[in-house]
């Protein structure tokens, strides 16, 4: 029935599941079905320069503007054919483990990493993965084949959110061993320096990989609805506590909040960055078909 489907795919029964890499290959071969197109191709085959016209090459590579520039024959040559390689860095620090109903950050972060990485590996695209908190904790480069797919929930499945959130040094230290061009997506609740993150995401745009930034928000810190006189508790560093009235503070947070990610918008915009705010509260099966539709 579609209403179950439609419950199952919700947050609040997602959290019940255990096995992950059963739940991506619903959410995409599920609700993502009908996307026929896949948003992720682009890299497969690239130009790279002319030749001259050779007898036994096909006609069909001539480049008729260019002959009709130069009145000489000129064929176009390619780069090797090769698959899409991607890397997901997935948020691992304290603050993601924040949930106000449903799911946290970091689990509706691990479903969406799963889904992403199982739609990528399905057409036959390499992937990696990273997870970090103040540092890299575990690196996967990127590989094919959906045998691949268990070494990545295995990962999921055995990281477990603490510490500081680092984003911008976790992406230095994995820059160097990226060296062929793909796609970056970026995981995070982006509770970091924005100065520092934005400037190591344009390194990578500079390094011509496409960057994609997913950024992940509980309900509470979307809402602000507390009421009661309440003390506000830093999850990264647990001695920072404000004893605040909610009443008092909502406007100036909110704003707060709404600048801090209209500023992430504005300068990933910027840079040609591909930024998204997903509020874990919706589901992520129409997150995820919103946005690839979009992307087509």
């Amino acid at each position: 029935m579609p209403t179950q489907r439609q419950n199952y795919f919700d947050p609040l029964v997602l959290a019940k599941i255990s096995n992950m890499s059963l739940r991506a290959r619903y959410v995409v071969e599920g609700m993502l079905s009908g996307l026929h197109k896949s948003p992720y191709r682009g890299y497969s085959v690239e130009f790279a320069e002319h030749r001259e016209y050779v007898p036994g090459d096909e006609i069909r590579r001539i480049d008729w503007k260019a002959y009709g520039k130069f009145d000489r024959y000129f064929v176009k040559e390619y780069e090797e054919e090769t698959n899409l390689r991607a890397t997901i860095f997935l948020d691992a620090s304290a603050s993601m483990a924040y949930s106000s109903q449903g799911l946290s950050k970091f689990e509706y972060g691990c479903y969406l990493a799963a889904s992403l990485a199982y739609l990528m590996l399905r057409q036959g695209d390499y992937v990696g993965l990273v997870t970090f908190g103040a540092d890299v904790q575990r690196y996967i480069p990127p590989r094919s084949g959906l045998a691949h797919m268990q070494a990545l929930m295995h990962q999921l499945e055995s990281t477990a959110p603490g510490g500081e959130t680092h984003l911008d040094r976790s992406l230095r230290e994995i820059a160097g061993k990226i060296t062929k061009r793909g796609m970056i997506l970026v995981i995070s609740d982006l509770f970091d320096d924005p100065e520092a993150v934005l400037r190591t995401l344009k390194f990578f745009r500079h390094r011509r990989n496409e960057v994609m930034v997913f950024h992940l928000l509980d309900h509470d810190e979307l809402e602000f609805p507390f009421e009661r006189l309440t003390v506000f508790e830093d999850i990264e560093e647990p001695t920072a506590r404000v004893l605040a009235e909610p009443k008092v503070i909502r406007e100036a947070y909110l704003q707060q909040l709404q600048t801090f990610i209209d500023d992430y918008r504005q300068a990933c915009r910027r840079d040609l960055i591909d930024y998204n705010c997903f509020p874990t509260t919706t589901p992520l099966d129409i997150a995820l078909t919103r946005y690839l539709a979009r992307r087509q």
